[in-house]
């Protein structure tokens, strides 16, 4: 078993609490030292208490998928004996009302481009069948009740 730690912090500094108008800016911190800016998202709590610029937990649970994805992926090709050069993913998260009638990311998709190189290149059915491994292998994805759908340039 392994454990995962982040460290979350707000300061309310002079702002106001009572009339909601505080901001949510706030870092999260990793044990490799890395701190990042976070923020809610603009889409959910207006600007300014929203920082447009900063990371929100919506958009980093996208980012975990689509990385947790690629980088099963990219053991799985290179297991198979297939050199990838670079991967690129644009992926999107769909926030809806769950069966629950609850706002939830219900669907991620991402959308890998991937370029290979050498002399074994996968086919269609080798890039499908490395991206369906991916997904069963994923811990992330086996994480989440969000539907992940793989669409594949």
């Amino acid at each position: 078993m392994h454990q995962y730690q982040a460290q979350i912090h707000w300061q309310r500094g002079e702002q106001n609490f009572a009339d909601n108008l505080y901001s949510r800016a706030h870092d999260w911190q990793f044990d490799g030292g890395l701190t990042v800016p976070a923020s809610s998202s603009p889409l959910s709590v207006p600007l300014p208490m929203s920082v447009a610029a900063n990371v929100d937990p919506e958009e980093a649970l996208v980012a975990a998928a689509s990385s947790c994805h690629m980088l099963v992926f990219l053991w799985l090709a290179c297991k198979q004996g297939f050199t990838v050069d670079s991967y690129t993913d644009k992926a999107v998260g769909t926030m809806a009302k769950n069966e629950f009638g609850k706002l939830a990311i219900t669907r991620i998709s991402l959308r890998p481009e991937i370029a290979f190189s050498g002399v074994r290149l996968p086919t269609a059915e080798e890039l499908a069948n490395l991206h369906h491994q991916a997904h069963e292998e994923c811990y992330i994805a086996n994480s989440l009740r969000a539907e992940i759908v793989v669409e594949a340039a």
